[in-house]
């Protein structure tokens, strides 16, 4: 398995870093609530700013007091001073958000959104934001915003998401700056604009929020907006990395595994990949796992790259539980057990991993953890060639050859032999046994044949490197 693993690691060391224009792109719509949540979740009764009042027990409170009012809801919601009670807080909150405390509508809606103290009502949740945020609240204009970009309780309206944003980021909340960034890089809401995008990013990230940090690192990283430049790229990965968003801490790995912006290093890759798979974060989970496998920044360990494979894998990444399966398999780090092999290769393979779907063919083909099966193997095996697996395209092409789950068919069978030399051209192993492949074919078939399955490669390759071009 090392020597497998040890190449395909490289080829995933080798690739475009870690989709960053997609990550960019989404990452708005992934965190800004969760932002705007955190920012919630941090007040207490200590934390209240509109005056001089303070919470007081329930026996000394002003029931006429919005302030106060507001003040024991919290206290309801945190447990502090009286027993933990949802609804009860939001009863408070009603009464205070009743008097027009826009802080108490703010609370009203999250609970409403989540659904804490109440039945939740998305709808209802952005009825009381807006009444927030038409006082001026912040943190209420990013939550409307949110609800337009994500269709949540409002229809889905990116430009009125836009519009809310930009009231909040004009009063220097940074979520919203961030937010703004985002969505002039996406060019959703607004016309893209790297350079706008990249000012309010800015704004955000000098105020410490990560997401705009990590978004900073991937406009350094693509050169979009600002000159292209990896080491300001891992200087702002590291900033958000620093600040605990997980993917800047995988993405920051990647930069010392591929020393890209700073030095190489193994070690230093691990370090982080670990901190943002401690926060279970796939990817890193993944890569942590790889690590291990090959001995890379860590001592190798098989029975642990098995450990944060399977922790990705439950979580769905299918290289993840394709390595896994590759474990089972080839007893590597577990003992073998074919059967669970199967089962996590056809979970990837499911997911369209062109390796999984050679691994789950060979498996019917040969009848390991299955029963045999050629003509399951052969679709499996089709499957994967399809996406340009070389060895898949070899053994479809020899099942062509010989009639196993297919029919015979020459012409079928040097397509996909041949197909499988071009697209295998960079890698040794198996050359020979493909070549030799292709070229009994071949001596089965005319020239005119020849020629008019070659032009038939030719014009699978155009599209499929067309096809590899166009993913993100």
């Amino acid at each position: 398995m090392v020597g497998m693993v040890a190449r395909l690691g490289t080829t995933l060391g080798g690739r475009r870093r870690a989709k960053l224009a997609v990550a960019i792109a989404v990452l708005s719509g992934m965190v800004m609530l969760a932002a705007l949540m955190r920012t919630i979740a941090a007040a207490s009764p200590g934390n209240r700013v509109d005056g001089p009042h303070e919470f007081q027990p329930p026996s000394t409170r002003d029931e006429g007091d919005a302030i106060a009012q507001f003040n024991l809801g919290l206290a309801y919601l945190s447990g502090k001073g009286v027993p933990q009670d949802s609804a009860e807080a939001v009863r408070w909150f009603r009464k205070a958000a009743d008097q027009g405390d826009a802080n108490a509508q703010l609370y009203l809606g999250v609970a409403y959104y989540s659904g804490t103290g109440v039945p939740q009502d998305h709808v209802e949740a952005v009825r009381w934001y807006k009444k927030a945020a038409g006082q001026g609240d912040a943190k209420a204009q990013v939550a409307i915003g949110e609800a337009y970009y994500s269709g949540t309780g409002v229809p889905r309206d990116s430009a009125e998401a836009v519009r809310w944003y930009k009231k909040a980021a004009d009063q220097g909340f940074a979520n919203a700056q961030s937010g703004l960034g985002f969505a002039y890089l996406s060019g959703k809401g607004v016309r893209e604009d790297f350079a706008e995008g990249v000012r309010w990013l800015t704004k955000a990230a000098d105020q410490g929020d990560a997401n705009a940090q990590f978004g900073l690192g991937g406009v350094y990283d693509l050169g979009k907006g600002v000159p292209q430049d990896h080491a300001e790229a891992a200087r702002w990965y590291k900033k958000a990395a620093d600040g605990g968003l997980a993917l800047a801490q995988f993405i920051l790995g990647r930069a010392y595994s591929d020393g890209k912006g700073v030095p190489q290093d193994d070690a230093e890759a691990v370090r982080w990949w670990r901190k943002a798979a401690e926060q279970r974060d796939a990817k890193a989970q993944l890569y942590l796992g790889l690590a291990h496998d090959l001995g890379k920044g860590v001592p190798q360990d098989h029975t642990e790259a098995v450990r944060w494979y399977k922790k990705a894998a439950d979580q769905g990444d299918a290289k993840a539980q394709y390595y896994l399966g590759f474990a089972y398999y080839f007893s590597e780090g577990v003992p073998q057990d074919r059967t669970e092999a199967v089962r996590w290769f056809r979970k990837a393979a499911d997911q369209g991993n062109p390796k999984a779907q050679y691994h789950l063919g060979t498996a019917y083909h040969f009848g390991k953890g299955v029963p045999q099966d050629h003509t399951e193997a052969v679709r499996w095996y089709r499957k994967a060639a399809d996406q340009g697996d070389a060895k898949a395209q070899c053994l479809l092409g020899s099942a062509y050859y010989y009639g196993e789950g297919v029919p015979k068919d020459n012409a079928k069978a040097y397509f996909w032999a041949n197909l499988a030399v071009a697209t295998g051209k960079d890698a040794d192993e198996d050359s020979d046994t493909k070549l030799k492949l292709r070229d009994s074919i071949a001596a089965k078939l005319s020239p005119g044949q020849l020629s008019a399955i070659q032009k038939k490669c030719r014009q699978w390759m155009d599209a499929f490197e067309k096809r590899q071009g166009q993913e993100p």
